[in-house]
């Protein structure tokens, strides 16, 4: 088994939270969160993206807006709700806690 194997479910637990990230920095059209991810270890494809962004409007986190495009038929622009920059905070207080445990257990 790989390693890139072995993080799959660690990689996949990440991905809303590094969504909620990228949706925290401006509002985002689906293409732009695919393209973010995409220059990093969490690339992924539409078929993850939209089912997880569904996911998370219906949990209230996200919220979008339509607008239109030069490029064709409307978008829609996702961006945090109140509970989604709770969540978000929240996420990365833990992310930050266990990283620090990650990091100094074994230290002498």
């Amino acid at each position: 088994m790989s390693i890139n194997e072995k993080f799959t479910a660690i990689r996949k637990g990440l991905l809303e939270f590094l969504v909620l990230k990228i949706i925290a920095a401006d509002k985002v059209y689906a293409a732009d969160i695919l393209s973010q991810l995409g220059a990093t270890e969490f690339a992924t494809q539409e078929g993850t993206l939209y089912p997880l962004l569904s996911k998370m409007r219906r949990e209230e986190l996200v919220d979008y807006e339509w607008k239109e495009s030069e490029a064709g038929p409307p978008r829609k622009y996702y961006q945090l709700t109140a509970k989604g920059r709770e969540q978000l905070r929240e996420t990365a207080d833990y992310w930050k806690k266990i990283s620090g445990t990650v990091k100094n257990l074994g230290q002498e």
